[in-house]
């Protein structure tokens, strides 16, 4: 992934269609896209009209299809997305565990794992990833590097840890955790004190790290706590994502101001016009990302063959139709919803994000169109980087896939797309290692 120059060569790619990410599926033909050496958009003009600078780069996208890049707002990045074993630790392998993941050998071994599956999400066509829940603040370093062209990578927001209580969602792998509303916002505090761009919370308890059933989507962390996490946040710019997977949950969130809710559960009156309308957000508004990617898995594919406690498959149970229902809720009400699998959870791995717009096709009723239009454009409004990404405009970052297809009209062309530009960076012939044994699990339902 090393770059190995700073000076990007500019291009134009030539007589291509351009699938414009709308939700309308636009699809213009017979363009020619202009990026300089900057990395940006410079032009876009049919192609008989098109004026290609000297020393520009010709790239014939004849027969294809340019688009955006994806964006994928909710990743972690320790892990594939393999199966996993359903027994649980005990205190002593858990203290064990924390041990080597904050050990020097554990943090270098995690700089790679994290390295390698970044580059398998930019090789799968996503050129802009949230992570939301890491060990420590690995992505952060990572950001940074691909931020100087030091790496070739997607544009990245990165959490650190997410911010729970004492043993909630996350905690302790991969969380910070507090009591009061004052610890909470210390906690804020640390993550943007280490650089962090984005920022999450456990509103309630999750589904893989649940120890006993009924713990998934029950409230955890309370809402004078959330505000306060929310209020330093926003106070440095950052948007704020929460884990909730409960009406009570996703109520108690909002009203504390998170930008984006992760999972999410049915609606009602009021959770829809605090999405539409949050005044304690960022911006005004609250996105959703339903991740039924990291949902749908654990209940669809046979207990045995995931080889899950029963506990997990309860928890997973209890809380997938109503993630299932609050991704039709979102639809149905024009919540801004965006696209998030939920990366390396079992089943999830981090070269398939075109498979969560399927989802969204298959359980929730977008259309194709939307789909794409929301692994885009939306994402792109919701995580505050439409200025310089989400949308083919002069004068944005040059995120581009090239595809053998309009994916406004089949979204499996988006699995194996021909060419990945990130910041005008091209990624040429990209690949990914398929995880057989996964791709055969999701490929039952």
């Amino acid at each position: 992934m090393a770059i190995g120059r700073k000076e990007r060569e500019p291009f134009a790619l030539e007589h291509a269609s351009v699938a414009t990410g709308n939700a309308d599926g636009k699809i213009l033909h017979d363009t020619t896209i202009v990026v300089g050496s900057d990395g940006r958009i410079e032009q876009i003009s049919p192609s008989a009209k098109a004026f290609v600078p000297a020393g520009y780069h010709h790239i014939d996208a004849s027969g294809k299809v340019v688009a955006p890049g994806l964006i994928n707002a909710h990743t972690h990045l320790f892990a594939e997305g393999k199966l996993i074993q359903g027994k649980d630790a005990s205190p002593r392998q858990e203290k064990a565990a924390l041990a080597l993941i904050h050990s020097p050998l554990g943090k270098a071994y995690l700089a790679a794992k994290v390295r390698s599956n970044v580059k398998a999400l930019l090789n799968s066509g996503v050129t802009t990833i949230r992570s939301l829940g890491d060990a420590g603040y690995e992505m952060v370093a990572l950001r940074d590097k691909v931020d100087s062209d030091d790496v070739l990578g997607p544009r990245i927001l990165a959490s650190g840890p997410m911010l729970a209580i004492p043993g909630g969602h996350g905690d302790p792998y991969i969380a910070l955790s507090s009591s009061t509303p004052e610890q909470a916002r210390l906690n804020a505090r640390i993550n943007l004190e280490h650089g962090v761009n984005a920022i999450k919370i456990a509103a309630t308890g999750g589904v893989t790290d649940a120890k006993e059933v009924g713990v998934a989507g029950t409230p955890q962390m309370d809402e004078e706590s959330m505000a306060a996490i929310c209020e330093e946040a926003h106070e440095a710019g950052v948007i704020v994502a929460a884990h909730a997977q409960s009406a009570a949950g996703v109520r108690a969130a909002l009203k504390a101001g998170v930008d984006t809710i992760e999972h999410g559960s049915p609606m009602d009156e009021e959770l829809v016009e605090l999405y539409r309308h949050n005044p304690r957000a960022l911006r005004g508004f609250s996105g959703l990302n339903s991740t039924l990617s990291a949902c749908l898995p654990l209940v669809k594919v046979s207990q045995e063959e995931l080889g899950i406690s029963d506990i997990i498959r309860a928890n997973s149970e209890q809380v997938t139709s109503g993630m299932v229902q609050g991704a039709r809720d979102g639809h149905k009400y024009g919540i801004s919803e965006g696209v998030g699998t939920d990366t390396g959870m079992t089943l999830v791995t981090q070269y398939n994000t075109w498979r969560e717009l399927d989802l969204m096709v298959r359980y929730a009723g977008f259309t194709p169109a939307e789909a794409f239009h929301a692994a885009t454009q939306v994402n792109a409004k919701n995580l505050g980087v439409d200025d310089v990404t989400g949308s083919i405009a002069i004068g944005k970052d040059a995120d581009l896939i090239v595809l053998d297809g309009d994916p406004a009209q089949d979204l499996r062309v988006l699995e194996h797309p021909n060419l990945v530009i990130a910041r005008g960076w091209p990624v040429w012939r990209p690949k990914v290692k398929h995880i057989a044994e996964v791709d055969r699990l999701v490929e039952t339902f």
